[in-house]
């Protein structure tokens, strides 16, 4: 729990410390060591191995893909006759927000909406009796098939037929034979029909709510289509609504399901409502090489060029692993909730996201370039008294620049980065990760 609070910390500091590490590892944790004041001689440059939190995460682009506003939207015609909420009121879903007087075209649009939401209703309670039926012979034919194997497990034990109460005869034995497989696939049959009948009324209770849904937006009455406060509101008495500005399409439809006619109605969005409670959600791309380090969970520090000075806090919610081809390169999609914030982001907008795909707290770091190979062995020059030692260590996490050490070296211990003889300076071992370069990173001492 500490290490998340300090990942937490360490993501809403990650410019400030980003800066500072930089000035540390030049200016405050590196130092010549002169062997000799005179020109020529080897001399050393060290880093102090330190115990902290040391991260690694990777980058990726995207956009904002949902906001905590919904908007509202209406395909009514008319003029505006009543209004009954303002800018800054808080509503409730289904909340009644205004009346339209509707014109011929409005009117024609809400009689048929309205048609086709009844049309609907009567198939869903259609549907209805028909799970019922469907039901009661499924059950019928259950008993069925339970009378035929109690027939055939006493025909084949030698009992009496319970109808005639003497043993079986050859012709009833073969009508029991019979009865037994054809019961099954009644009942069989009978199953396939409840089940689909049962799906059917799933399906036409979405169509009824749709249907109604549809009804509301060509109604003379607008309706709050979420919970929150109202913002962006252009309705007032008096104000004419035309299908010539509307920003979108509804498509209103009449008939039955084999002879339906469809219509389309423009809509247009008269207003917003922000839920205070909304969180944004974004979406990223992946390479293949970093999807598969990727989990829901994981913490995501975000930037955004609308706020450059802002640096936002996240958590991976899912990771689509199907993938996508583009140009011959593969790419995955990941899921980012943002935390809350009181920013004003909207959908589409631009952001880099930083994601912690590992940590490790409370251990010795060094620079990843104080580490040699040699002999498939992991090599540290040690500082110490004027002495330099070299050491074999087990390394554990690592990001670009550092690199946590398992054993070998010590919190305290001067590491050799590089060496250098009069102008000539030369790395100790590569800058980048032991571990082929797994990721950015950045790290914070504790």
């Amino acid at each position: 729990m500490n290490t998340i609070r300090k990942i937490s910390t360490l993501i809403k500091s990650h410019r400030l410390i980003s800066s500072l590490l930089l000035l540390v590892i030049v200016g405050g944790s590196s130092y010549w060591y002169l062997t000799s004041k005179k020109s020529g001689t080897l001399q050393y440059v060290t880093s102090i191995a330190e115990k902290g939190l040391l991260v690694s995460s990777i980058t990726a682009s995207g956009t904002i893909t949902s906001g905590d506003t919904t908007y509202v939207t209406t395909g009514a015609t008319g003029t505006v006759s009543k209004v009954f909420i303002k800018n800054g009121d808080t509503v409730k879903k289904d909340q009644k927000m205004a009346e339209i007087n509707l014109d011929d075209d409005g009117k024609l649009n809400q009689t048929i909406a309205w048609n086709n939401y009844q049309t609907a209703q009567v198939t869903a309670k259609n549907s209805l009796t028909s799970k019922q039926t469907s039901e009661i012979t499924m059950l019928q034919r259950q008993q069925a098939l339970a009378d035929a194997e109690t027939a055939q497990r006493d025909s084949i034990s030698g009992g009496w037929n319970p109808d005639t109460k003497r043993p079986y005869t050859q012709n009833e034995l073969d009508i029991v034979a019979k009865e037994y497989p054809q019961a099954k696939e009644a009942y069989d049959a009978a199953i396939k029909s409840f089940q689909i009948a049962d799906s059917n009324i799933a399906v036409s209770q979405a169509k009824s709510l749709a249907a109604y849904r549809n009804y509301q937006k060509v109604s003379s009455t607008v309706y709050a289509p979420a919970d929150g406060v109202v913002n962006n509101l252009v309705l007032a008495p008096g104000v004419v609504l035309s299908s010539t500005n509307g920003s979108g399409s509804i498509t209103v439809s009449t008939g039955t399901d084999s002879t339906t006619n469809s219509s389309s109605v423009t809509s247009q969005k008269i207003g917003a409502i922000k839920n205070p409670e909304g969180k944004y959600q974004a979406t990223v791309s992946l390479t293949e090489v970093d999807v598969t380090k990727v989990q829901s969970g994981q913490k995501v520090s975000i930037t955004m060029d609308a706020f450059p000075d802002t640096t936002l806090t996240g958590t991976v919610l899912a990771v689509n692993t199907s993938g996508s081809v583009s140009s011959g390169v593969t790419s995955y999609s990941a899921s980012i909730l943002l935390d809350p914030t009181t920013l004003n982001i909207y959908t589409n907008m631009a952001l880099n996201a930083e994601i912690i795909v590992a940590s490790t707290d409370d251990t010795v770091i060094i620079p990843s370039s104080a580490i040699q190979t040699k002999n498939n062995q992991l090599l540290v020059e040690i500082l110490k008294d004027g002495k330099v030692s070299t050491v074999t260590v087990e390394v554990g996490l690592s990001n670009d620049t550092q690199t946590a050490i398992k054993s070998g070296v010590n919190e305290g211990d001067s590491v050799v980065t590089s060496t250098s003889t009069g102008n000539t300076k030369t790395t100790t071992g590569s800058s980048t990760s032991v571990f082929g370069n797994p990721g950015g990173g950045f790290r914070m001492q504790l």
